[in-house]
This record gives structure tokens, sequence and C-alpha cells, in this order.
């Protein structure tokens, strides 16, 4: 099935080889792409949870202001 010479042979080990050659070419550049995308992501998702944690402590002590409200609107009422 395989019935290649010689010739043949080295031919596809020299395409194989230039195919490899290219693509570790056309690779090589990209280290500092992704490293740089990386790093942005990074500090993009640093910064979406420090805003979270503000946030969130925004949102507790609206919820607590809200809970004393309505304990305190519980103690006026008469009907309770």
């Amino acid at each position: 099935m395989l019935n290649f010479t010689p010739d043949q042979w080295i031919i596809v080990g020299l395409v194989f080889l230039l195919g490899f050659l290219v693509g570790v070419f056309m690779v090589s550049g990209s280290v500092r792409k992704w490293k740089e995308r990386y790093k942005n992501e990074l500090e993009r998702r640093e910064a979406l949870e420090a805003d979270y944690k503000a946030s969130e402590a925004e949102w507790r002590e609206r919820d607590s202001l809200r809970a004393a409200a309505l304990r305190a609107d519980n103690r006026d009422d008469p009907a309770v």
C-alpha cells in the first residue's frame, strides 16, 4: 500500500521538516502576544473583582439599613 521509493520517502521527510520549520517560525513571535493578553486579562479580572467587592460592601450596608428600617417600622406599628 505504501510502496514508496527511497527518493519519495526523502521528499516526504523534507516536506514534513519544512512544514515543521514553517510552523515553528509562525508561532515563535506569538509568545509575547499571549503573555500580553494573559496579563491584560489578569489585570481586568482583578479590577472587576475589586469593583465587585466594593459593590458587595455597599449592598450589605443597604441590606442592613433596610432591615433596621423594617424593624423600626414594626416597633412603631401598634397593630403588630
